[in-house]
Formats: structure tokens, sequence, C-alpha cells
């Protein structure tokens, strides 16, 4: 690698950074990530932080996970890649496929359809749908339903379906045929309903409307996330997934979980769908599976869907779709070794009693600071919400989220920030301690910019 003159002469200049403005990066060029360990990153200055954000929820199991980089490594000198189109396959694809079906059981998934990442695994999905329609003799049956603050991606069927006009403006028009209702939300919402469940009721009484109005008839499949993540950690009430899989079976509409935050144990459960005693349609799966460590995704399908495809005997059940690297041996021995790995430590069961530690530093925040109009969590995903006024819900502006990071990341914590949400999603294998320095750092980022 070249000096660390070059690297930082060049920051900014000859890459363009996802979810950033060019000119600002170039004019306020990013922190330069050189190492990492256990739960802490390094900068190009010297700087070692906790890392809260997690890579981008997705490092699990920490910087220092030896078994996954093995795995890599011994993969690469058995087979660095080959194809998974139709004729070949590969045996840590096959075997990675059998583990996801036996992981996710109790979600009813018995098959794998392997992606690159989130964004492909959700673009899989919302086709599979459509074809499945097909299959059935129902190709009027081509619109999508999804919630409000929702994500789900970046391609452009994922962009359709998100629910935040920050991932849409700037692309429209997108995909046609989808349709939005509002998330149970209950710091903002059109119903100025506070209480989680009853707000849940007038949701699903929405998605009601809303079917009535296109046709179930027309409608493919509804997507959401359990927990909303990117749209600012948004947490349902534990009614209300239960209530859109009745909705969705009572009109013969597929339900999409989007589980690529919420998968392998983030919400203190081996999914969001789990923890809502929810059986989907689909999942999709990315993040977590390696732990970061490779670029990989899946679409998982249900039992249902999967017998319609495989007893077809007409084109329509061809799979007219996939990735170079669909099924990548290395990604999938990366993955082999990381569920291994996420099991022995048993991450789910940290990240709920993690969890539990992390909601009570975030009260003692709220508390303390004005500034913080709300917070959200569930698991080790959380929100802060601030706010330049309680009573208006007012947001802050874009200058104090600022200093609120910078002065955060100087007290030795790296945050995420989303509009003028705080974003936590720290690795699954923080300690207490780990909490206790998240909560004080930001203690300290609150208290210099309010």
């Amino acid at each position: 690698m070249r000096d660390i003159n070059f690297l930082t002469e060049k920051n900014a200049k000859p890459i363009w950074h996802p979810m950033a403005h060019p000119a600002e990066m170039r004019a306020n060029p990013p922190k330069v990530i050189m190492k990492g360990e256990g739960v802490m990153v390094t900068d190009i200055d010297g700087n070692t932080v906790l890392d809260a954000v997690g890579g981008l929820w997705n490092v699990n199991l920490g910087y220092s996970c030896d078994p996954i980089k093995k795995a890599i490594a011994d993969q690469l000198s058995a087979l660095p890649y080959y194809s998974g189109f139709r004729g070949t396959s590969t045996g840590p694809s096959i075997e990675l496929a059998y583990e996801l079906s036996e992981w996710f059981e109790p979600e009813g998934m018995v098959r794998t359809f392997f992606t690159s990442g989130g964004s492909d695994s959700v673009e899989t999905a919302l086709r599979l749908a459509r074809q499945y329609w097909k299959i059935r003799g129902q190709g009027d049956r081509t619109k999508f339903l999804a919630l409000k603050k929702g994500y789900h991606g970046t391609h452009f069927g994922g962009a359709s379906v998100n629910g935040n006009a920050n991932f849409r403006r700037n692309y429209e028009p997108l995909m046609p045929g989808v349709f939005h209702i509002p998330a149970p939300w209950t710091f903002r919402n059109p119903f100025d309903e506070t209480d989680p469940a009853r707000l849940a009721k007038l949701c699903a009484k929405a998605l009601e409307d809303e079917i009535a109005f296109q046709g179930g008839d027309t409608i493919a499949a509804f997507i959401m996330e359990p927990v909303l993540g990117a749209g600012g950690v948004i947490v349902p009430h534990d009614s209300f997934m239960p209530l859109v899989r009745e909705i969705c079976d009572r009109h013969e509409i597929l339900l999409i979980a989007d589980e690529v935050v919420t998968g392998f144990g983030r919400t203190g459960a081996w999914s969001g769908s789990r923890l809502s005693g929810v059986k989907p349609d689909f999942m999709t799966i990315a993040k977590a599976i390696t732990s970061g460590y490779f670029p990989l995704g899946a679409t998982l399908i249900g039992a249902k869907v999967a017998d319609v495809f495989e007893a077809d005997k007409t084109s329509f059940g061809a799979i007219g779709h996939g990735y170079t690297y669909s099924g990548h041996p290395v990604g999938c021995a990366a993955g082999l070794a990381a569920l291994a790995e996420t099991k022995r430590l048993r991450l789910d069961e940290n990240a709920a009693a993690r969890g539990i530690e992390l909601a009570a530093t975030l009260e003692g925040l709220k508390a303390k600071h004005a500034i913080v109009g709300d917070i959200r969590y569930k698991g080790l995903m959380a929100a802060l919400e601030l706010v330049s006024d309680r009573t208006t819900k007012k947001p802050v502006d874009k200058k104090t989220m600022a200093v609120v990071s910078e002065a955060t990341y100087d007290a030795g914590v790296m945050l995420r920030v989303s509009g003028n949400n705080i974003i936590l999603s720290p690795p699954l294998i923080i300690g207490a301690a780990d909490v206790a320095k998240i909560g004080e750092a930001i203690d300290a980022g609150l208290s210099r910019a309010w």
C-alpha cells in the first residue's frame, strides 16, 4: 500500500462514496480507517475508537474472527471461484444452503438463492414474487406494498419499495406499481397516535384499505423489515407483523421479510420474524452472514413458494435471474465459519443482554439532554432522534449532528448519523464495559452540541 501522505492527499478525490455528496466529501474528507481489532478500529492518524456502527450493521463478530479468516484463506487455496449457474455448483455453496435451511427452519425457509449482498437479495425476492404468480396463472399480481420509512437497498426494485424520499427523489421515476402505508412509528405518524398497540392496528387498517383500493388480486407481495433499520430504528409493536401476516394470508399476498439487518441475532433473536412468531414467504439476508468479511447475501424461500416452482412444468418456472458471484465458494466458506462462530458464542443472547443495558443507557441520556427527542431500541440496534424542540419535534440541523458525531469520536466512539438520528449497531460481541463507553462518549457529544 502507498504511504499515509498519499492516502491523505487522495482521500475522497478519485473515489465517490456511497450515500454522500461528492462535493461535500472533497470539501470535508471522510475518516480513513486502517485497522480493526475486536470491537475497535484505528484511523490513519492513529486514533483508536470503539466501533458502535459495526461496520454497517454487519460486523457482528468484530474484526478479529480468525476462523473466518482461515476459512477464506483455505478456500482461496482450494478453489477461489467457480460459477453457480446451471450445470455447476461448489461444495461450500451446497453446505451453506443446507445450514441456512436448518438455521431458519422455524421461519419455514426451505431453499436458498445466493446473491452478492442485501440489495441483490431484495431484488431477487421481488422478481421471484412476480414470477410465482405467473406460474400460478395470476399474471395481474405485479404490484408491491411497503412501509414508509422502510429501507430495502439501492437497486431499482429495492429503491422503489423504499419508503424514504432520500433514497428515491434523485432517481425517479422508479418502478411503477409500488404503494406505501404509514409505518408504526410512535414518534411521528399521521394518526398522532403514541400508543404502540393502537398504532399497529391503525397501520394494519391502512394496509387493508390500500389492498381494497388496489385490488388484492393485483398485488404480488408486501415487503417489510421486522425492525426498520436505516429509517431510524423504528420498532413496531409485537402485534404488528402478525397482523400483517394475517392480512396477507387473507388476500393471498406474499410476505417478504427483509432481514438483511435483523438476521443472525441483532434483535436478540436469530431473526426479526422469529421474534414476532411469523413465517414469511421470503426472507432476504446478507450483512452478518459473513460478519462483513466477504460480500454475500441470500434470498430464502418458504415451502409454499418452493413447491409451486418445483412442480411447474412450463417455462414460467425457469429462473432467468442470477449473479456472477451467486454462491461464491469463498463467500460461502466465510459464511459457514461465521455461522459456526455466531452460534458458538450465542450472539443472540449477548445482543439481548447488552441491549437491555444499552436501552437503560439511552433512557438516561434522554432524561439528561433535552436535545434527545426520542430513543428507540431492540437488541443491539438503537437510535437517538435529536430535536431542537421537544414540543414541536423540529429536527436539529446538519451542523449540530456533525458536532455531536465529531465530539463522540473524540471521546472514543464511532457512531452513524442519518438525518437527525444517531444510529447504533455495534458488534454483537460487545461487553457491558463497551456499552458504558458508548453511553459516556455520546453524553460528551450531546453536551458539546447543546
